[in-house]
């Protein structure tokens, strides 16, 4: 039997630490109880542990804990985000600003809502990756209800300037809506301290289980809601809440902060190495800007290969991706990176690869030998 690849795609997703799987593990069966059936004792320890999740949760992102909405993940809660505040917001403006590099969990409810008669801006990112707020400053305006930008790219992993960003929002009134998906966990957010009107996060993108995330909403901020039913989350998302997800996301999220400053020193260090082995191996090149930029992040672009055979040949080896988990079915180059300048050619040619908390030296090291041997043949 061969030997499992090296597992190099954390932001595709990460696996479920043994500690949030046993977190779990009891709700699925002995204490199974819907937390809104509240008229009997199991149903009022499932609510009691649902609360405690949330406090815990809240605690960690310095927000009151009613301002946190449940979703089964970041993709939902964008979702929510984007066309919630738009529908409630109609009589006051109907203009959305992005940016080209968002996920397409951003990119594409916001050219729904193009379709359905809204006004769409998608600004230009610079050769770095990174959105330069004077471009927002000239695009919004007072019919500007929208602003969405991410927190750090899934691709590429560079930090947009929230702050700067939220500022803008604030002197024109629009709400700021961020795709923290890839930050929460790795990094310590305050999004309402930050400015931020909306944050939306997925567990399993730091050690969580998947199928469960969250939307930040600041206080007073009115949405519409995208599911309806029986009224759970304050009218805002309906559908039974999932305990042991809820409990397993705060466990995540609590066990990431705690060695999320320690993990961000060490994958920084093997990012770098792996970055300085492949700079040695010639015609590759870094896509976005190398600071400020995820610890755990690298994309390249390799050049004088093929894109499909350089991933045919990669995949007998190492897990990695070649851009967006969500989209890589296509088999289209990179949206991202081609808003970058990058050829479809050396787009299709990239690589992503994703460090986690499983990553050793190492593995580094046999990564740079394995794809030091490919390129000798494909080039």
């Amino acid at each position: 039997m061969a030997a499992a690849p090296i597992y190099l795609d954390h932001q595709a997703s990460t696996p479920c630490d043994p500690a949030v799987v046993a977190a779990m593990a009891p709700l699925w069966g002995e204490d199974f109880a819907n937390p809104s059936s509240r008229g009997h004792r199991p149903g009022l320890n499932a609510a009691l542990l649902v609360d405690q999740a949330r406090e815990s949760l809240a605690a960690a992102l310095a927000i009151p804990p009613h301002t946190l909405v449940f979703t089964s993940g970041a993709t939902e809660a964008n979702n929510l985000a984007i066309k919630g505040l738009c529908e409630a917001r109609l009589a006051r403006g109907r203009h959305v600003i992005t940016v080209a590099t968002e996920h397409r969990a951003v990119l594409d409810p916001c050219r729904y809502l193009e379709r359905l008669g809204l006004s769409l801006t998608v600004l230009p990112v610079a050769a770095d990756g990174l959105l330069d707020p004077a471009q927002l400053e000239a695009a919004i305006g007072p019919s500007t209800v929208l602003v969405s930008v991410m927190a750090a790219n899934n691709e590429i992993g560079v930090l947009q300037p929230l702050e700067a960003i939220a500022a803008i929002c604030r002197r024109h009134g629009a709400a700021f809506h961020c795709d923290a998906a890839q930050l929460v966990g790795h990094q310590l957010i305050k999004p309402l301290e930050l400015g931020i009107d909306l944050l939306s996060f997925s567990g399993h993108k730091f050690y969580g289980p998947k199928g469960i995330g969250a939307l930040v909403v600041a206080e007073d901020l009115e949405l519409a809601a995208q599911i309806h039913g029986g009224g759970q989350e304050g009218g805002r998302r309906s559908g039974s809440l999932s305990t042991p997800l809820i409990v397993g996301l705060a466990t995540a999220l609590d066990l990431a902060l705690a060695d999320a400053p320690g993990r961000a020193q060490r994958l920084g260090q093997l990012r770098d190495q792996l970055w300085s082995g492949l700079e040695q191996l010639g015609g590759i090149c870094v896509n976005g800007a190398l600071e400020p930029r995820l610890a755990h992040n690298l994309n390249v672009s390799v050049a004088g290969v093929d894109g499909s055979r350089l991933h045919s040949g990669l995949r007998r080896g190492l897990a990695v991706s070649g851009g967006s988990a969500c989209s890589s079915a296509s088999g289209e180059p990179s949206h991202v990176l081609i808003a970058l300048g990058r050829s479809r050619q050396e787009a299709a040619a990239s690589v992503r690869f994703g460090l986690g908390r499983s990553t050793t030296e190492e593995q580094i090291k046999e990564t740079l030998a394995f794809i030091n041997q490919l390129l000798a043949k494909l080039r």
